[in-house]
């Protein structure tokens, strides 16, 4: 699976790159047929200005989540948990159809 990353006006480190690589990589396992995932992370006014937006690509759909927290890591954290049970969530109602 492909996963690529954007940062929008800021340069994101190594440390973060890989980070986003492990988490997101494990959604893989939960949906075989992902055909690549895409990561953007921008910079808010809020007090939790770290916000991620992950949107993964399946065969006929495509499926966003975006979060907003105080670091990036935990945004990236959140979007996997919610893309992983909408991902077994897609799977089950294909293995149904």
């Amino acid at each position: 699976m492909e996963i690529k990353v954007q940062s929008i006006k800021f340069d994101a480190d190594q440390k973060l790159l890989e980070f986003i690589d492990k988490k997101i990589g494990k959604i893989n396992k939960f949906y075989e047929e992902i055909i690549r995932t895409e990561v953007n992370l921008s910079l808010l006014a809020d007090p939790k200005n770290k916000n991620a937006k992950v949107r993964v690509f399946i065969p006929g759909n495509e499926i966003v989540v975006e979060r907003n927290a105080d670091t990036f890591e935990n945004a990236i954290v959140e979007c996997a948990g919610v893309l992983k049970d909408l991902l077994v969530s897609e799977k089950e109602k294909r293995m149904k159809a």
